[in-house]
């Protein structure tokens, strides 16, 4: 039912999906670049469903309670506890990690920019969970200008870490966000 909704509701609104995924991968973490928009999500959703990648996003474990679960959940949340056994807390890179050796599958949709905002740098987070839990990097994007939601080139996150996010912002730069004076690159 998901899948038709989808497609219903990309279509009211003139997009179309184009995707680039590689065969056989299981797990994976995707940014979500340009975000210059709460619309980002309703479109990404849709394309996401129609790709048919399941698609999670991490949120406070707090968050999924009473009937903000079941929202939560059906747009993919996945509840981060960030506390180690022992008690200690963990970083959020570390708690996501964690998800990725806990799981035969999971791909986690990641903002590099960590805002809606103009973000001159992007946060390195994406990055080092996709180095740790050693699985690739997908490029999942919404080019506004053309009305193109999608999926791009996957990176492997092993070498010079800034040459690397250097590359990946080159496969954005000429991808449009709703907002283009808010994007990063």
């Amino acid at each position: 039912m998901a899948y038709y909704l989808a497609k219903f509701i990309l279509w009211l609104g003139g997009w179309k999906v184009s995707a680039e995924i590689p065969e056989n991968i299981n797990k994976a973490v995707m940014i979500a670049a340009p975000h210059t928009s709460n619309w980002d999500l309703v479109w990404a959703r849709a394309a996401f469903y129609i790709l048919k990648i399941p698609v999670r996003y991490t949120v406070k474990k707090e968050l999924l309670k009473g009937p903000l679960k079941w929202i939560l959940n059906a747009f993919g949340a996945i509840g981060i506890d960030r506390t180690h056994k022992n008690g200690k807390k963990q970083s959020m890179t570390e708690a996501m990690i964690k998800l990725f050796d806990d799981r035969e599958k999971l791909v986690i949709l990641v903002t590099p920019e960590g805002t809606r905002s103009y973000q001159p740098n992007w946060k390195t987070g994406f990055y080092r969970v996709a180095e740790g839990a050693n699985v690739p990097i997908l490029c999942g994007y919404l080019d506004y200008k053309n009305k193109i939601a999608g999926v791009g080139p996957s990176f492997e996150a092993k070498g010079d870490m800034d040459a690397n996010i250097e590359k990946i912002k080159d496969f954005y730069r000429p991808i449009q966000g709703k907002y283009p004076e808010q994007g990063v690159i």
